[in-house]
């Protein structure tokens, strides 16, 4: 089956067209773009020598609807469905380029019709995501083709249990799930744990603000995700796993179902798979979106029917997880690594990356950042490069303030440490997490108190309440930052919100509660000048705080376009051509449009 996807993709004469269709392409148009596809390519009788691929995410978001022509490697993009005539007819009957349709360098404004050109796609290091954008996900042969299952063999047909763990052991892969606990250590202890029954759990309770990673390997490659479960299975001797997947992705259920079918009816998962003699099946548990859920005990509880809520640890799931036995917990894409670990050695993992952290990391990439996708990059990669190099810089020329790392128990890193390295315990230094790898970045209109305020909304909303200190605590911290965004900070605030932040984190119950306070305390670490501007001077320096705004047109910044004037939706600002503009301060709504819309930095 491999040969015959191999001979297939290479085939002379056939162009495969690779469209994308993740659940953001969908709600991009990439589904009406296809069906248009299809219908051209029929209508000129090209069905012989065309294969259109539905894949997964192709990472690259902000440009989508997005298509790839291979052999020819032409990349398409922000394609709508009216595109798709003269497309079919320029590249796939006469083989000539539209130019209007390729990408083109942000700076140059020149196109770059080759995939493997684009900065975006040639800095990067897929392992990964080494099949999005190029496979169809619902396509067990397809995966096979790309050497799917070849892990699986080898781990059940060549390597002992003992030796699946050493080679992870080797590898010296973390959990890529946020705490960054060794894997192999992980898969050792619950190995060495005694008990017949024992359970593998797939953590795809993606729930943080920003965090597209998981969705999307899912989407795009569900196989990748089974096959490490199956070896996990092999080396600590389960036979049931469960994938908790949150119901808010339903494209990505759907497509992991699909792979479990497919793999049964293949011999892949079940009875004696490969002939074996091992037995491992997996289940999809849909939860309902709770965030603590992504905690590895909340989960667990959750899976058993129960309210899904942390419990103390030790003991530690390695030894009393699920139904108190024996578990490990893996989130997608540390399980979607296993395989080639596996296929090509722990010691080739081990060989990129950092003295402590091995291998890649793949970030999704958001806010005000040109390049918004998904990116994979070896650890010890500076984050300037992701956010530069790879993220094409910050949109109109602004200047970056901070990128958010980490989710919401994340912190922010300043442009003083962009330079600052994708490694465990670099990020650390910094105060901030590596997290499951949301990396938001904000430009200088970002109001870093609001910022923290966002963040403690969301903590505050999610906290389960089981312990005292998440659930009250969260809850005066959130309370302090709205009154300090309302303009009604005093003096002695911010001391209450360290002392807050300190007992948060030595006594709540789980990691979510204790890393709560990261966004408030980092913002205090580098932006402590923002919230003395609040408290003492009434002010908002980024102009995000309503209660806190006085806006005026600086005459000598204005460059008299009436821009704000046309965008003013109460009519509080008076302009004519030639003439300074002036806002009503009586009228004005505080409502930011004017200040959105001037180019020039000219509402004070």
């Amino acid at each position: 089956m491999r040969e015959e996807y191999a001979a297939r993709l290479h085939a002379p004469n056939m162009r495969h067209i690779f469209i994308c269709g993740g659940t953001g392409c969908h709600a991009t148009g990439s589904i009406a773009v296809k069906d248009r596809l299809v219908e051209e390519v029929a209508a000129r009788g090209l069905g012989e020598t065309v294969r259109i691929v539905e894949t997964g995410c192709n990472g690259f978001c902000a440009l989508g609807p997005l298509l790839l022509v291979h052999p020819d490697n032409i990349f398409y993009q922000k394609l709508s469905a009216d595109d798709i005539p003269e497309l079919v007819e320029e590249q796939l009957v006469h083989g000539r380029q539209v130019e209007r349709l390729l990408y083109r360098d942000p700076q140059t404004k020149k196109p770059i019709p080759h995939f493997g050109d684009i900065p975006f796609f040639a800095r990067q290091q897929p392992w990964t995501l080494r099949n999005k954008g190029i496979i169809n996900p619902e396509s067990i042969e397809d995966y096979i083709g790309r050497d799917g299952y070849l892990g699986t063999a080898k781990a059940l047909l060549e390597l002992t249990p003992e030796s699946i763990v050493q080679e992870m052991l080797t590898s010296g892969l973390r959990g890529r799930g946020g705490a960054g606990f060794p894997t192999g250590m992980k898969w050792q202890f619950a190995q060495r744990s005694p008990g017949d029954v024992k359970y593998v759990l797939c953590n795809a309770d993606e729930g943080d603000p920003g965090a597209f990673m998981d969705r999307s390997i899912l989407e795009a490659d569900p196989h990748a995700v089974l096959e490490g479960m199956i070896i996990a299975a092999r080396a600590i001797n389960a036979h049931q796993g469960y994938i908790y997947c949150r119901s808010e992705y339903p494209l990505a259920v759907r497509r992991v179902q699909i792979a479990i079918d497919q793999a049964r009816a293949l011999g892949l998962l079940g009875r004696d798979i490969l002939g074996s003699g091992f037995d491992f099946d997996v289940e999809i548990y849909q939860g309902a979106g709770a965030f603590v859920c992504g905690e590895e005990t909340a989960l667990m509880r959750s899976i058993e029917g129960k309210r899904g809520m942390p419990r103390p640890r030790p003991p530690f799931p390695a030894h009393k997880g699920l139904w108190e036995k024996p578990t490990i917990l893996n989130n997608v894409e540390t399980l979607a690594n296993v395989a080639q670990i596996m296929i090509n050695g722990g010691a080739w993992y081990a060989s990129v990356g950092t003295e402590k952290s091995k291998g890649t990391k793949v970030f999704a990439l958001s806010g005000d950042v040109n390049n918004i996708g998904l990116v994979e990059v070896p650890m010890g990669t500076p984050l300037r490069s992701i956010v530069y190099d790879i993220g094409g810089g910050i949109p109109k020329k602004r200047k970056l303030k901070a990128v958010q790392l980490g989710g919401p128990s994340g912190g922010c890193i300043p442009e003083a440490h962009l330079d600052v390295v994708v490694d465990y315990e670099e990020i650390a230094k910094v105060g901030a997490i590596m997290g499951s790898g949301g990396a938001i970045v904000m430009d200088d209109r970002t109001c870093m108190v609001d910022m923290a305020r966002f963040f403690l909304d969301f903590i505050q909303d999610e906290s389960c309440g089981k312990c005292t200190p998440c659930r009250e605590g969260t809850r005066r911290q959130l309370e302090l930052l709205e009154k300090i965004c309302a303009g009604n900070g005093e003096e002695g605030d911010i001391a209450l919100l360290e002392e807050l932040s300190a007992m948060i984190t030595e006594s709540a119950l789980c990691g979510l509660g204790q890393t709560a306070s990261n966004p408030v305390l980092s913002a205090l670490r580098y932006f402590r000048d923002e919230f003395d501007a609040h408290i003492t001077h009434k002010k908002c320096p980024a102009k995000r705080c309503a209660a806190l705004l006085d806006f005026t047109v600086n005459a000598e910044k204005c460059k008299k376009c009436g821009k704000c004037y046309q965008t003013c939706p109460v009519q509080a600002i008076a302009w004519q051509k030639k003439e300074v503009a002036v806002i009503n301060r009586d009228i004005c709504v505080r409502c930011m449009s004017c200040f959105e819309a001037c180019p020039f930095d000219a509402i004070d």
